[in-house]
């Protein structure tokens, strides 16, 4: 995990303040979990969730199984589920973000990320004020050529075990947090990594 990823993280979880006991969805045990986030570190009970199997550490508790089928948690079982590099290598990701609503308790929080892609063209293919940006647009400007006019930037394919999804702020925020309340969502790097949070909402509450 990039250390701006794991920054925006820590300062999500700094400013929401989330309450435990916090589930992260393809933990993978270490410095770089987002369990070990210094904001959450008053939080005691830690889980961990991976397909592959990963002994539990002194602070979290690792549990092996798919998340598409979250059996081994009853519902509304922690104030925050956490997940990120995780739904692109998930071929059914829709049924992982159901049970990842149903395991989260009212009023929990629930933060996501994944590479994305926004937008067309060379403002969109590398920092505008880059050597690289400033190289692009000379290029498109000369060539005209269709394919930096109509590209983007997206993180390249990378398979744990298989790779099949990239996303945009619009899926984000409409299938991703789909249901729940106080949506936000933000943009980390070039290529671009999303990061959605919202709030499960309480019987009767409405965004």
């Amino acid at each position: 995990m990039s250390p701006e990823v794991y920054n925006a993280f820590s300062t999500i979880c700094q400013s929401e303040s989330p309450q435990g006991p916090i589930l992260e969805v393809g933990a993978v045990p270490g410095p770089e979990s987002l369990l070990n986030i210094a904001s959450i570190s008053r939080v005691r009970e830690k889980t961990g969730l991976n397909i592959e199997s990963f002994p539990s550490e002194a602070n979290i508790k690792m549990v092996t199984g798919n998340a598409n089928h979250m059996d081994m948690f009853a519902d509304s079982s922690f104030g925050c589920v956490l997940c990120n590099s995780t739904l692109e290598h998930d071929a059914r990701f829709w049924k992982t973000l159901t049970e990842m609503r149903r395991v989260t308790r009212p009023g929990g929080l629930i933060i996501i990320g994944v590479p994305g892609f926004r937008g067309m063209g060379p403002p969109f293919l590398a920092p505008p004020e880059s050597f690289v940006g400033r190289t692009i647009r000379l290029l498109a400007k000369i060539t005209r050529a269709d394919a930096l006019l109509a590209s983007t930037s997206t993180l390249g394919e990378h398979f744990f075990p298989g790779d099949y999804y990239r996303f945009t702020e619009q899926a984000v925020m409409d299938v991703f947090l789909e249901g729940l309340v106080q949506k936000r969502c933000q943009w980390v790097m070039t290529p671009p990594r999303i990061i959605g949070w919202a709030r499960k909402p309480f019987d009767g509450e409405s965004g």
